[in-house]
C-alpha cells in the first residue's frame, strides 16, 4: 500500500518536470529561430522483493515475493529541431535559413569570455562603423569564423554602411555588385553534441562535428519557433489531469491508511 504513495508520488514530480518545459516552450512561441523542446519518461529499475529475516524456508536465501517497481522517473529533455514558418519582413538585413544549418555569432558573456555560438536567429543589424550584429550586439561571423568556430574579430563581417547590400541564397553579401563577404553557415553530424545556451543559441561540446550546410539563405524573412501554441496547451491539459489522477491517488491511499491504524488496527 505505501509504495503506491511513492509510485504516485513520482507520477507527480514527473508532470511537473513536463510542465515546466511546456511553459518554456510557450514562453518562446515569439522567440525567432526557437526550437520547442520535450521531455520524456522512463521505469525505475525493477528490484526482487524479498522476507526479511524469512525463516521459513532451510536455506541462507529468504524467500522471493516477486517484482517491485518504484513508478516512473524523469528521462532526458530534448530538442525538436524542425524548421519554423518564415515571416516576411522585407527587411534587408533580416536573414532566414531554408533548410538544416545555423548562424554563427561572436559571443560575449557578462564576464567578458568570447566564443563561437550558432542560432537560426537571423534578425540582424548593422552598427554605425560597418559591422554586421545581433539585436543583442554580438558579432555575426563570415563562412571561416562558423566553419572553425573562430571568434576572432579578423572574422566579422564589415560593410559599408552608407551603401545597399543584397545578399544570395548562398550567403554572400554584394556591394555596387561587388563581393565584400559570405554570412557564415554551417551544419551538425550529430545535433546530439548542441548544448542550449539561453533561448536560441547552442554550443557545440567536445566531439561535435562542423559539417556544410545544405541550406539556402532568404534576404527579407525570419524565421519564426517552430512552437505551436495550439498543440501544446493541449499537452497541458493532458499534463493537468495526470497530475491530477495522481493526485487522487495519494488522497486514496491516505484515506486507506488513516482506517488500517485507526479502524481496523483499533484494540476495542
Amino acid at each position: 500500500m505505501v509504495k503506491g504513495l511513492y509510485t504516485a508520488w513520482t507520477g507527480m514530480v514527473n508532470e511537473m518536470n513536463r510542465l515546466d518545459v511546456i511553459t518554456n516552450n510557450l514562453a518562446n512561441a515569439d522567440t525567432n529561430g526557437y526550437k520547442k523542446e520535450g521531455a520524456t519518461a522512463e521505469s525505475f529499475e525493477s528490484k526482487l522483493a524479498m522476507r526479511i529475516k524469512d525463516s521459513s524456508v532451510p536455506t541462507w536465501r529468504a524467500k522471493a515475493l516477486g517484482d517491485v517497481n518504484m513508478g516512473v522517473k524523469i528521462g532526458e529533455t530534448y530538442t525538436d529541431y524542425t524548421q519554423g514558418s518564415f515571416k516576411v519582413t522585407d527587411n534587408k538585413y533580416d536573414c532566414a535559413i531554408d533548410g538544416n544549418g545555423f548562424f554563427a555569432i561572436s559571443f560575449t558573456d557578462k564576464q567578458g569570455n568570447t566564443s563561437a555560438k550558432y542560432t537560426r536567429d537571423g534578425a540582424f543589424t548593422i552598427s554605425t562603423d560597418g559591422f554586421l550584429r545581433t539585436k543583442d550586439g554580438d558579432y555575426v561571423l563570415n563562412q571561416n569564423g562558423a566553419q572553425n568556430g573562430d571568434p576572432a574579430a579578423n572574422n566579422f563581417i564589415q560593410l559599408d554602411p552608407n551603401l545597399d547590400f543584397t545578399i544570395d541564397k548562398a550567403g554572400f553579401i554584394y556591394q555596387n555588385d561587388q563581393l565584400v563577404g559570405q554570412l557564415g553557415l554551417v551544419d551538425f553530424e550529430n545535433y546530439d553534441f548542441l548544448s542550449k545556451y539561453g533561448e536560441n543559441m547552442y554550443d557545440l561540446v567536445d566531439g561535435g562535428q562542423v559539417i556544410e550546410a545544405q541550406a539556402n539563405i532568404e534576404q527579407g524573412c525570419i524565421e519564426a519557433s517552430n512552437v505551436k501554441v495550439v498543440d501544446e496547451m493541449v499537452t497541458m491539459i493532458t499534463i493537468a489531469r495526470a497530475y491530477e489522477s495522481n493526485q487522487k491517488m495519494i488522497q486514496t491511499f491516505d484515506t486507506m491508511l488513516d482506517k488500517a491504524v485507526n479502524q481496523v488496527g483499533r484494540i476495542g
